[in-house]
Formats: structure tokens, C-alpha cells, sequence
């Protein structure tokens, strides 16, 4: 490989915290196991610069649900093409069962979010608390917030949750055109009472953390953070990508190649296992988690043969899922916001519109 290659890390989701809450958010997740969190984290960096396969991935992402209850104008699930492509459906769960027995003990962390809203599996709760039984050390989802009444969540600790992101495209009625048909007042509501509750029990987990696209808090980003800031362990947003596949002039970075490919892998709501998270439509199989172990497909002939391509100098554009993700597209630094006193660099990506639903 005589090329110098591009690897970003973390690439897409930006803190709005300063450097105290931020390293107050990661005490609390590796609260209790400090020692194999900063091992887990080292490497989540270290593994993809260094392009080495570890035994296991570092976070294997178990869709529990492919459908949503909400329509958003920016998400691709609202698209023709990804309703052709993706079955709406929910995990079985003697495959949870069986992706979590094999994994328990040998892979830190387990999303059990992908494309859909978690929760509405009906049998979330006992998922997530099968997970932590078995022994993993940081379960996590992501989710609208919906259902996240004071019963649900006092039942969401109870079964062990350690990481909670809410999506709230920002406030009032900017909210509400966004996410319908959730009122804010609802899911600020929501998020209040789950405070209280972490505050009255001395909680640290589940740690909580809100996350805005930018053009809905990008008027007044200060505003957003008061709102939440108090109420949550971090406050984090991301600029707006090509979800809908509209973009057609994307420049790239010079040298990229993807991270994922060593750090995750996902298995969506039917088992399948897909090449990273950024494959939204299933487009590129790499094995099935109903007739294979994660190990057969984490080492697997296609994720290697993935892995060798994108070695090779611009080798990602030889898939189409890479070529429209926004991990490889270049970045504008143009813009600027102010929170707290700190100034914080908007990455937006170059040739991509930041109005919602374009």
C-alpha cells in the first residue's frame, strides 16, 4: 500500500459540550468497568487505523425493528426505494438470543437500533435485559423518544440500559414539523421526568444524550443547549447528509477508507449482515446471522474481499453504497456557531443542502 490513506474516526456527530461534560458522558459509560471501557475505546480507534481484524468486532448492531412510527422528511425510510428494499419487520427473538449468546463476553458493546424505532419491538425490554443477564458491558439504543414515559424508562433501568440517544430535531415548532406527530411538550415532558428520575435515584446510567440535525437548532444552537443541557450527560448534533440520495456531485477526500470495517457489524431486523451501518438499504450482504456465527461472518470472504478493496487507492468507489455515504465526502468549514462561550465548527459536506428534506 503505497498510498497514504484517509481513516476517519467518529466522523458525522458533534459534540456541543465543552471538555468537562464530555469527559464526565465517558466516566459514566465506563462506569463500572473502567479498565476494558478505555481498552474498548483505544481501539475503536486504534484497530481501523492500524487496519487490523480483531477476533470479535467491538460493537455488534442488532436491529430490533426495521419500522418506525414517525415519517421524518429528511430519513430515507420514507423513500419508494427503501420501502421496495426493506421489509418492515421486527428481530425474532430467538435470533437476538442467539446473536447475544455467542457475542456475551467476547464483544463490549451491542446497539440494538438500526433503521427503525427500537422500541416498538414487543419485546424490547426483554431483550435488553437478556443482553446485560449475559454479561454485555454496554447495551445501547437509539430512539424518538416516543415511548419513553417515567414507567417505560423506570423499567428501561431495571433492565439494565446503559446508553440512551433521543433524536429531537430542535425545539417548538420546528419539533413538531419534523417529528409529527409527537408534540414537543410531550418529548420534553419525557426527557424531564427521565432526569428526575437519574437525579432522585443517583443514576449514572442510563447515560442520556440528545441529538439535533443542524438546520433545525441552527438559528439558535444556544437555545437548543439550555433546553437540554440540564437535563441530559451530552447534547450533540449532525449536519444534514444525502439520506434521500439526491446528491449527485459528492468530491471525496483523497485516500479514504472506511473505518467501519473494522470496529461494527450489523445485523438488520431478518438476520442478514450488511457491510456497515451507512448501508441503509441492505444493498451488500456479507453473510446471515440465522445460519452463520458473527465470527463466520466477521471473517468472513466478503467483509475480507470489502476490506482488500478498500485498501486499494479510491477502491470504496468501487461500491455504491460507499459512494454515497458521507464518511468519504469532503468537508466545508465555513460556518460557525457559539455555545457557552465556545465556538464550534459546523462540517458541513461540500455540495449537500441543509434544508431538511432535500
Amino acid at each position: 500500500m503505497s498510498h497514504k490513506q484517509h481513516i476517519p474516526i467518529n466522523k458525522g456527530n458533534y459534540s456541543m459540550e465543552g471538555p468537562e461534560r464530555e469527559e464526565r458522558f465517558e466516566a459514566a459509560r465506563g462506569d463500572g468497568w473502567e479498565k476494558e471501557y478505555r481498552e474498548y475505546r483505544d481501539s475503536w480507534t486504534r484497530l481501523p487505523l492500524a487496519q487490523e481484524v480483531a477476533d470479535y468486532p467491538l460493537l455488534v448492531d442488532a436491529e430490533l425493528s426495521s419500522a418506525c412510527n414517525l415519517k421524518c422528511p429528511m430519513c430515507y425510510t420514507i423513500t419508494d426505494e427503501f420501502k421496495s428494499k426493506v421489509a418492515v419487520q421486527m428481530m425474532k427473538f430467538d435470533l437476538f438470543k442467539k446473536i447475544v449468546d455467542e457475542i456475551a463476553g467476547k464483544v463490549p458493546a451491542l446497539r440494538i437500533s438500526f433503521r427503525g424505532e427500537a422500541t416498538l419491538h414487543p419485546k424490547f425490554l426483554e431483550c435488553l435485559r437478556y443482553a446485560k443477564d449475559s454479561g454485555i458491558r454496554e447495551v445501547s439504543f437509539l430512539t424518538n423518544g416516543s415511548r419513553m414515559k417515567p414507567d417505560f424508562f423506570q423499567e428501561l433501568v431495571a433492565a439494565g440500559a446503559d446508553w440512551i440517544t433521543l433524536s429531537i430535531d430542535g425545539t417548538g415548532a420546528m419539533y413538531e414539523s419534523i417529528r409529527a406527530p409527537i408534540k414537543f411538550a410531550e418529548i420534553l415532558e419525557n426527557v424531564a421526568n427521565a432526569a428526575a428520575i437519574k437525579r432522585e435515584r443517583g443514576l449514572k446510567k442510563p447515560v442520556l444524550k440528545v441529538q439535533s440535525v443542524w438546520p433545525a437548532i441552527s438559528e439558535d444552537p444556544q437555545g437548543f443547549y439550555n433546553t437540554f443541557a440540564p437535563l441530559v450527560d451530552m447534547v450533540a448534533f449532525n449536519p444534514l447528509i444525502d439520506y434521500l440520495g439526491k446528491d449527485e456531485l459528492t468530491p471525496y477526500v483523497e485516500g479514504f477508507s472506511c473505518p467501519q470495517l473494522y470496529q461494527r457489524l450489523v445485523i438488520g431486523s431478518d438476520g442478514k449482515a450488511m457491510m456497515c451501518s451507512n448501508d441503509e438499504e441492505g444493498s451488500i450482504s456479507v453473510g446471515d446471522a440465522n445460519a452463520q456465527s458473527v465470527h463466520e461472518i466477521w471473517h468472513g470472504e466478503e467483509l475480507n474481499a470489502i476490506r482488500a478493496q478498500h485498501k486499494r487507492l479510491d477502491g470504496f468507489k468501487e461500491f455504491a453504497p460507499c459512494r454515497k455515504c458521507y464518511l468519504p465526502r469532503s468537508i466545508r468549514e465555513d460556518e460557525k456557531a457559539v455555545v457557552d462561550g465556545r465556538t464550534i465548527t459546523i462540517k458541513n459536506y461540500v455540495n449537500r443542502s441543509q434544508t431538511i428534506g432535500t
